[in-house]
């Protein structure tokens, strides 16, 4: 019988080493998704993940108060990965052979693959100009699928500064993937 999470807290923050593995190993590849979401590589990822789960296990005593683990976990990721964009002007780079994007769930065609692909880099590249909350806002609600409501309480604000995030990060890339295309036709 599986044990639930907050009872692997619980044990967690009463000294059970083996109850944070477990909780490691439950909610990595979530943390790890995130991550190469907003960092676009799997080293920063892996930087993500892990400082992630340093910081929760250093916050374990705090942990007795925390009513959504998943949300709390969210938000110690999505900080730290903010916090680096910060410190790198806001701008990084996506793998150049970044499949994670995955556009459809029917077997495509080559060319599909292929458009498919450059779309989704195109957005990768307009998603690294955008601002940090707006990158994050938008790849939380549009590619991972959070509500704004879960969004809202990863970030500790109203859904109204999430709705405004996403409306402000959507504006923005539709005129970022605009110019590209315009540019691009121009060639």
């Amino acid at each position: 019988m599986a044990v639930s999470v907050p009872e692997l807290i619980q044990r967690f923050v009463d000294g059970d080493q083996t109850a944070f593995a477990e909780l490691i190993r439950r909610f990595r590849d979530k943390i790890y998704k995130i991550g190469f979401r907003m960092m676009g590589n799997h080293l920063d990822a892996d930087e993500v993940v892990q400082e992630t789960f340093v910081r929760v296990y250093r916050k374990r005593k705090e942990l007795r108060d925390v009513s959504y683990f998943s949300t709390f976990l969210v938000r110690i990721a999505t900080n730290y990965a903010i916090d680096i964009l910060r410190k790198r002007k806001g701008h990084s780079t996506m793998d150049s052979d970044s499949s994670s994007f995955d556009l459809s769930r029917r077997v495509a065609t080559p060319q599909e693959v292929y458009e498919n692909k450059r779309l989704m880099e195109e957005i990768a590249r307009a998603l690294d100009q955008l601002p940090p909350k707006q990158k994050i806002t938008a790849v939380l609600h549009d590619i991972e699928g959070y509500t704004k409501e879960e969004i809202s309480a990863i970030f500790d604000c109203p859904q109204a500064t999430v709705r405004s995030n996403l409306h402000i990060a959507r504006t923005k890339l539709k005129k970022i993937l605009r110019q590209r295309l315009r540019t691009k036709e121009q060639k």
